[in-house]
């Protein structure tokens, strides 16, 4: 039976027209298969159009983004290159600064779903940065905030096992300073960004961030670390506000070691603040005492207004104007050139410059570097301090070391030229290569002639005379002291003292150039209550020489001291009236000038 059976017959003769025809209904499978249809291009529409709304507003974010929201993404999320910021290295090719891999994490605000959870996790991984610092941070209106810089391994796999979303991590650098404290201000350091702040890192900062370039530095790590010991100690020992020293290679210019305290750990950001930010080597300008004398012998001796025999009167004070000028330790007698210096004489340097006159002193001086800014390569550079006018009072004082004040890098280069045959050269930072016959242009100041005989008159002074605590047998050292009252008030203070020594040894054949200056040192029980550079400064050279001699290969000479002073002939000028000539290996000369060791 089929189908038909059940429709009721048409009547004969009957035509079926299409609304007559009997309705035909589907079943439900068919009718669920059509609306699903349905749903799902409408589903798909609207995908499509929130794909197209979100890639539009994008493009509008991206149109009215500010610079400095572009950058820091960028910064964020680009890896550094192969190469990074370069190293600073030694003399002998040791590290002293670089840079190494590191991720931070930061974080788009609005991609975060969750703030209060966010920061709730991290917190906890994180516990130097509070809650409520996260939550400001993270539901901040920009696109870009920094949540932490410089995370350790640990703390960037305990981040990403959270799966918080709207954080992530950017590739980074951090600088590095092995040797921490040792060379702080030498070496100056970087920012957050890896930007030069301070130092080396600020001078050379184009230099070290384009292609990892490399810097060479002049300093010998090995003694660049003994000095930084010798002036820890000092400065404890005597409770002083700080101290400075250079020391110098006498025939480049180089600078061996540099060290100024108080100082900073360049690793730490936060402890580049106040003095310990300020690098008294070359940014510091002192009035240096009577280190400067020496300079007045070499200008006056060079000039050939002054030979060495020559003798002043030093019985009585120099009264000039309102101002007095008088010897710390008196000798109350005529005075030759060697014992001005031996004992320090402020009455005989400031005659002596007199002779040699003031506007040669101010000539000798320029060509020494000393009246305008070192050019050493820091951007830590002080600018010297010199009468407006040189008038005779300002020529006098200047003799002995004050109203005229240099940074200690100055001083020391000045020195180095007394003692290596005259010629300047210029303090640089940065090692020298070995320049060809007569590339090297070079200016001498002094003739050989004055260089010889100044190694002798500084060698006298230790051996002698107020410098005798820097004395090391089996070195000859020759050097001078040097102590200044600090001005304020209007007028010195007797109580403030800057004491200091210069040194260069051999003295025959000069290597080195030393100088340590201590800011305010108290004198104590050890120093019978004297703070002067003789008693201070003059034994750190001392210990630094042994230290440093023994290491660089520099062998003692157990031989007698036999000093000499050159052969001038006697002048008939200034001839004292006293019993016995000046003659430097008479019984007679090393009686008067014997002197309790740490004058003035």
């Amino acid at each position: 039976m089929s189908d038909q059976d059940f429709l009721p017959a048409p009547a004969e003769n009957t035509v079926l027209n299409r609304e007559d025809a009997p309705r035909i209904h589907f079943d439900g499978s068919k009718n669920s298969a059509m609306e699903t249809g349905r749903n799902r291009l409408l589903v798909t529409g609207m995908v499509v159009l929130l794909a197209f709304t979100v890639v539009g507003g994008r493009l509008i974010t991206l149109a009215t983004s500010s610079p400095d929201t572009d950058k820091k993404i960028a910064r964020a999320t680009a890896k550094p290159n192969a190469v990074g910021r370069g190293k600073i290295v030694d003399r002998r090719g040791v590290i002293l600064a670089a840079s190494l891999p590191i991720a931070s994490l930061y974080a788009n605000p609005q991609g975060i779903l969750d703030a209060d959870e966010a920061a709730d996790k991290l917190a906890e991984i994180l516990p130097d940065l509070s809650r409520e610092e996260l939550l400001v941070k993270l539901r901040g209106k920009g696109q870009f905030v920094w949540l932490r810089r410089n995370l350790t391994p640990q703390q960037v796999y305990d981040i990403n096992a959270l799966g918080v979303p709207g954080v992530a991590f950017a590739d980074s650098e951090r600088r590095v300073f092995p040797h921490g404290r040792v060379a702080s201000h030498l070496l100056g350091m970087t920012d957050v960004d890896g930007k030069g702040i301070a130092g080396v890192e600020r001078y050379f900062d184009d230099t070290l961030s384009n292609d990892g370039g490399r810097v060479q530095l002049s300093i010998d790590l090995r003694i660049q670390a003994i000095l930084h010991q010798e002036l820890t100690s000092v400065v404890a020992r005597f409770n002083a506000l700080g101290a400075a020293g250079v020391i110098l290679d006498a025939q480049t210019g180089e600078v061996t070691a540099m060290v100024s305290l108080p100082d900073f750990n360049p690793n730490d950001v936060g402890t580049l603040h106040g003095e310990a930010g300020f690098n008294r080597v070359t940014k510091g300008v002192y009035e240096m005492g009577s280190t400067f004398k020496l300079l007045t012998a070499a200008m006056a001796l060079d000039s050939g207004k002054v030979l060495l025999q020559d003798r002043y009167d030093a019985r009585k004070p120099i009264r000039i104007a309102r101002f007095r000028i008088s010897d710390f330790y008196g000798k109350n007698r005529w005075l030759s050139v060697p014992e001005i210096l031996i004992y320090s004489s402020n009455i005989g340097a400031a005659k002596m410059a007199m002779d040699l006159g003031g506007k040669a002193q101010k000539a000798y001086l320029t060509k020494l570097g000393l009246l305008r800014q070192s050019t050493v390569e820091l951007p830590e550079v002080g600018t010297p301090l010199s009468p407006a006018r040189w008038r005779d009072i300002n020529t006098m004082t200047i003799s002995y070391g004050h109203g005229i004040a240099v940074t200690p890098l100055q001083m020391a280069a000045a020195i180095a030229t007394v003692v290596n045959g005259g010629y300047y050269r210029p303090p640089t930072i940065l090692k020298k290569d070995k320049p060809k016959p007569g590339a090297e242009i070079i200016r001498q100041i002094f003739s050989e002639k004055t260089s010889g005989q100044m190694r002798n008159l500084m060698r006298l002074v230790v051996s002698r005379g107020t410098g005798k605590k820097a004395n090391v047998p089996g070195y000859r050292i020759g050097g001078k002291t040097g102590t200044a009252e600090k001005q304020g008030n209007g007028g010195y203070r007797k109580k403030a003292l800057i004491s200091s020594f210069v040194a260069a040894f051999p003295i025959d054949a000069p290597r080195y150039v030393l100088l340590v200056l201590v800011d305010e040192p108290k004198g104590n029980k050890s120093t019978y209550y004297s703070a002067t550079g003789g008693w201070v400064a003059a034994p750190t050279i001392a210990n630094l020489v042994r230290r440093i001699a023994p290491m660089i290969g520099i062998r003692p000479v157990l031989e007698g001291d036999k000093p000499k002073t050159g052969k001038s002939k006697i002048s008939k000028r200034r001839r004292a009236p006293v019993k016995a000539a000046f003659v430097p290996s008479s019984r007679k000369f090393v009686e008067r000038a014997r002197e309790r060791s740490g004058a003035h």
